[in-house]
């Protein structure tokens, strides 16, 4: 049946199949997929075992953002119908799955997903430093990143540190929040501008979103962990997140979400390894090399090792490198302030954040007058 559903989906070309999961995952294994492929429409067969599509309809009904359901059979069987719509289907196709049907089918999901009069709302860029390896900078980068947004474009920035087993944000900043993430998790239903003002600390013009104090485990909602970051994004320009390393199922999650993704190195024989095989990991989990960008941060012009010899240990480009400039960084955390631009480090940083924002040379806050740069990462 999947094979002739396919034959019927390429000849009508009503919906186009971007990817084919081969039996019934878990739902953590489909929502990470779904955040990956950030689908329209599921096909789900509900011939082959009728209760494992059933549970995986319920989840997806569900979802967000909200994912249109079609349940796949291969008769018009009428009971195996109204079970699927109880379930959370919008739609029922059977075979010959006959181009009309598709095209009745695919009209009634459009009007779901854009009623008439429907406008969109503006979301802010999400934007996410990790590292293959803990202490590589990549908390250090995200922050000074976070600034130099700030100070570049004058819009709306929030710095949220969602490394739950060892944000360390707060406490390079001087902060003392009374709220974390995992308040605005344990109410990601309840948001709203008032009760969000209290969950962040605004320093420097920005606004902080906090760690946990103590370490917390992974078991965390992956559907309220969305809910915050579609939350943060209406009311953001830009929304600038420090994750654990990329190994973690958090950092996972949060990069599939994300409009741009950083992965930071250093120039050292351990960091330099664990990068790579967090390149091969990301490869093997459907993340293309264009979703994420590969940094080297602290790299001493004295090493031996060359941009070059470095992408092709990571099999990838690199995108920009920051220098090791120690006596900068050590005066800014003390004084827990952003980055000259001045200094080797500022300038750097300054620059990988113009490119970010999409900004040339003579761009300021009155808006782009050349750009010159390539995106960091291509929307998708």
């Amino acid at each position: 049946m999947a094979r002739r559903l396919q034959v019927s989906l390429a000849e009508s070309r009503v919906f186009e199949v971007l990817s084919e999961l081969k039996s019934y995952p878990e739902e953590q294994t489909l929502e990470i997929r779904l955040r990956q492929i950030q689908p329209e429409v599921v096909l789900l067969d509900v011939s082959t075992d009728l209760t494992a599509a059933l549970r995986l309809m319920r989840f997806l009904s569900g979802f967000q953002p909200t994912i249109q359901v079609i349940a796949v059979h291969a008769d018009n069987d009428p009971q195996v119908l109204i079970q699927s719509l109880r379930a959370g289907a919008c739609e029922f196709l059977f075979e010959p799955f006959d181009l009309a049907a598709q095209k009745e089918a695919a009209t009634r999901i459009h009007r779901l997903r854009e009623p008439e009069g429907h406008s969109k709302q503006e979301f802010g860029k999400l934007v996410t430093f990790s590292s293959a390896k803990p202490g590589s900078g990549a908390s250090t980068l995200a922050t000074q990143t976070a600034f130099a947004l700030k100070r570049l474009t004058g819009k709306r920035v929030l710095l949220a540190d969602f490394d739950i087993l060892s944000g360390s944000i707060a406490f390079a900043l001087k902060l003392n929040p009374t709220y974390s993430l995992m308040d605005a998790l344990e109410r990601s239903d309840q948001l709203d501008p008032g009760l969000w003002s209290s969950l962040i600390v605004n320093v420097g013009g920005m606004d902080v979103l906090a760690a946990p104090d103590a370490a917390m485990s992974d078991a965390i909602e992956f559907s309220r962990l969305h809910d915050v970051l579609e939350y943060a994004r209406m009311l953001y320009d830009w929304v600038v997140v420090d994750l654990p390393t990329v190994f973690h199922r958090l950092s996972l999650f949060v990069l599939s979400e994300a409009d741009q993704s950083y992965l930071v190195s250093t120039a050292e024989l351990p960091s330099l390894h664990l990068a790579r095989r967090a390149v091969g990991m990301l490869g093997q989990l459907g993340y293309g090399k264009e979703r994420f960008q590969m940094v080297v941060n602290r790299l001493n012009r004295k090493a031996d090792i060359s941009t070059a010899d470095m992408e092709k240990i990571f099999t990838c480009s690199v995108f920009a490198t920051f220098p090791n400039d120690y006596y900068a960084l050590h005066k800014v955390v003390t004084r827990a302030e952003p980055l000259p631009a001045d200094c080797e480090l500022g300038r750097s940083v300054e620059e990988i954040s113009a490119r970010i924002a999409g900004l040339g040379q003579s761009d300021k806050r009155t808006g782009a007058t050349v750009l010159e740069s390539k995106p960091a990462l291509s929307e998708g």
